[in-house]
């Protein structure tokens, strides 16, 4: 304020300083009172007046400057020092380095225009000071969602037959009334170098699980970034999304059965962006390999690798698309299911190649009013050890297992006006050739291993949406599944999934 006091009397000075020198008379005689020293009189005045009304606002805004201090919390002193740790040097790095983080905080309203969908990070957006302070405390947020299920078949009984049941989450849920899945996410920015992320998944049965817990580099150079924690893999398209942000209400059938259900890692990650025009993504992980299709091993070390990569580009104004090829190698130890009565369990390596793929359109990139997309994922997976089993009337056994299978869907979206769409999607299975040692050798027929006989399981699904806002979704699903040899389950589902607090946006 003193220095505002100074600047205000040297203005005042400097502008009287030419009035006073022409008003200082050479022959005071014949100038005693001119209309020009009147005149300067004047201004003189009318300068002081506004001298004494600037110093007199300087000393109000002071007075109120000094009331909100005093009325400030006084923890609020301690977090400003534990944000800045003791550096008004640190203060600026953090703050410029936190309102880039922020970037995109808006959740996804429809498909993503085919402008800007291949930055590995979102595009900034404005950040007032008091915000940006704030986001070292973490953003909450929480997914509810619900269902109501009407299934033809018991739900006790579902099996993908030919294929090895994960223990996983597969099969279409509990018929009636659900609570589903919920979801509460704690994520901020730790300091300039690092950021973390808390998802807890709360299931209807009054479960809490950890679904992701990781912390990962904001500031590494040339593309390059790590993630280390729990985590959704990178493999595939639909892998790393949260179910919230799927397009129907359950997974495609492949993800059921070659993942059980979605593919979490233990380990760490690193993913490097090429500095290219088009979009070009490099991932490798390295994990506890304790996740469906591996088993907890009690071993030292990494036990699942998974790679991938990912290419993408615009296609003219309107369109864009992102191809992805990954790889999952993994092993498990005595991995338990029941078939026939029987407790099996296998032991080997399992191999799984994704290739996906999505296309995208909105007319001019402007995906307001109208969108589509188109998406489809191929999985191939592969099995090599062996598979014993333990009866209580006859003696353990066990014999050589390979299995060579595959899967895929492909499913459409299009809005095709604000707030509503409309969405196809078709699955199939294919358990492929399975060699058992057991089986070749006459031990045991297939008839006594329903679960494992061969079968081509399929699934058709029609769904209807409506968004009233980007924050609320209601959903109506219709589908026809054979997921057994004689069996057909038609089911109606009914979800709605309500956003609250501040999201992150989602990926392309």
């Amino acid at each position: 304020m003193k220095q505002n006091r100074m600047l205000a009397a040297a203005l005042s000075a400097a502008l009287a300083a030419p009035y006073a020198y022409a008003a200082a008379p050479k022959n005071p005689a014949s100038s005693a009172a001119t209309p020009a020293a009147a005149e300067l009189a004047a201004l003189r005045a009318e300068i002081s007046a506004m001298k004494q009304a600037y110093e007199s606002r300087l000393e109000a805004l002071e007075t109120r400057l000094k009331q909100a201090e005093a009325a400030a919390p006084a923890r609020a002193d301690s977090q400003l020092a534990g944000a800045t740790s003791g550096s008004s040097a640190s203060a600026s790095a953090q703050s410029g380095s936190t309102a880039a983080a922020v970037a995109g905080a808006a959740p996804e309203a429809g498909a993503s225009g085919p402008a800007s969908v291949w930055a590995s990070q979102p595009a900034p957006v404005a950040v007032s000071a008091s915000a940006a302070a704030n986001l070292y405390n973490p953003n909450i947020s929480m997914i509810l969602g619900g269902s109501w299920q009407n299934l033809r078949q018991d739900p006790q009984q579902y099996m993908l037959q030919g294929f090895i049941p994960s223990g996983g989450e597969a099969g279409p849920g509990k018929r009636s009334f659900n609570l589903g899945e919920s979801e509460l996410t704690l994520a901020a920015n730790i300091d300039p170098h690092f950021a973390g992320q808390l998802t807890f998944s709360l299931s209807g049965e009054n479960e809490a699980s950890v679904e992701e817990a990781f912390v990962r580099t904001r500031a590494l150079e040339n593309g390059l970034n790590l993630k280390a924690g729990r985590m959704l893999s990178g493999i595939g398209y639909l892998n790393s999304q949260h179910a919230h942000t799927w397009d129907f209400i359950d997974a495609p059938l492949a993800y059921q059965a070659f993942l059980g259900g979605q593919y979490k890692t233990d380990g760490v990650q690193a993913t490097w962006l090429a500095p290219l025009d088009q979009y070009l993504e490099l991932g490798f992980e390295a994990g506890n390999g304790a996740a469906f299709p591996g088993n907890e091993r009690n071993r030292n070390g990494a036990g699942a690798y998974a790679a991938f990569a990912h290419l993408g580009d615009d296609i003219g104004s309107s369109a864009s698309y992102r191809a992805g090829l990954s790889y999952l190698r993994t092993a498990a130890e005595q991995r338990t299911f029941s078939d026939g009565g029987l407790e099996h369990s296998f032991s080997g390596r399992s191999r799984l190649w994704i290739v996906d793929a999505i296309l995208k359109w909105a007319p001019d990139g402007n995906s307001v009013n109208t969108n589509f997309k188109l998406q489809g994922e191929y999985f191939r997976g592969t099995e090599d050890g062996a598979l014993d089993y333990a009866s209580a009337t006859d003696a353990s056994a066990s014999g050589a297992y390979r299995s060579v299978q595959s899967g895929w869907y492909l499913q459409s979206v299009y809005q095709f006006m604000p707030n509503w769409r409309a969405g196809l999607r078709y699955d199939r299975l294919d358990s492929g050739t399975s060699r058992y040692g057991l089986v070749d050798s006459g031990v045991l027929g297939w008839d006594k291993l329903p679960v494992l006989e061969a079968f081509r399981p399929r699934r058709s699904s029609i769904m209807l949406d409506y968004s009233p806002s980007e924050f609320s979704r209601l959903r109506l699903q219709l589908a026809r599944e054979q997921a057994r040899a004689g069996v057909t389950d038609n089911q109606i589902f009914l979800q709605y999934i309500m956003s609250l607090g501040t999201h992150a946006a989602h990926a392309f």
